[in-house]
């Protein structure tokens, strides 16, 4: 299975969810990267960046 761009946004999902459970204080930190790393990935910032 290779993993797409479509792939990024549950995976990164479940990997907070399951961070949430286990660490409850970082439920801010965690939904504040989360929505950032989302709307960087809805502005197409990843597309024009080349790694």
């Amino acid at each position: 299975m290779t993993i797409t761009a479509a792939h990024i946004q549950p995976i990164v999902a479940l990997i907070a969810g399951v961070l949430i459970l286990l660490m409850p204080r970082f439920l801010n930190l965690l939904v504040a990267l989360y929505l950032i790393v989302v709307g960087l990935s809805g502005l197409g910032v990843f597309k024009m960046v080349h790694f």
